[in-house]
């Protein structure tokens, strides 16, 4: 399954975007093992700061790029399929590309990765006027 952002913004809540990029990894699974170098060079990389600065412009720096879900600590910008040492190796036209990229928070990301939808952030409680003074209510 390739998942793309032009799919992803089809999707108008945070929750059905989430369950199109939940992957159900498992905790400590590898990814990169011995292989980490390639995605800490990548990382660095001049061409990863420009793709990664204009999905979080694209996204308003909203996880998953949803009103009223505005990151406050720290943006992430996940990759929606799995970045892989091959892709690396091969420097794939995909993992650059914006289409297959999206604002996350840690938690969100960490949630996506391991289909733990306890870490998700949870919507504002609605506030209405007195709602502190059950006495004043009408």
């Amino acid at each position: 399954m390739s998942r793309n952002y032009t799919e992803l913004k089809k999707l108008k809540t945070f929750e059905e975007r989430y369950e199109y990029l939940r992957l159900n990894g498992a905790v400590g699974a590898d990814t990169f093992g011995f292989d980490r170098y390639l995605n800490q060079k990548f990382y660095r990389s001049p061409e990863w700061k420009k793709a990664r600065r204009d999905v979080i412009i694209r996204d308003e720096g909203r996880d998953l790029g949803i009103e009223g879900y505005e990151l406050q600590n720290g943006i992430y910008v996940h990759h929606m399929n799995p970045l892989t040492p091959d892709a690396l190796l091969h420097a794939e036209d995909w993992i650059i590309d914006p289409e297959y990229l999206i604002c996350v928070s840690f938690d969100t990301h960490n949630a996506i990765h391991y289909g733990d939808a306890s870490l998700l952030p949870k919507k504002p409680t609605e506030r209405f006027m007195n709602d502190h003074c059950p006495w004043l209510q009408a």
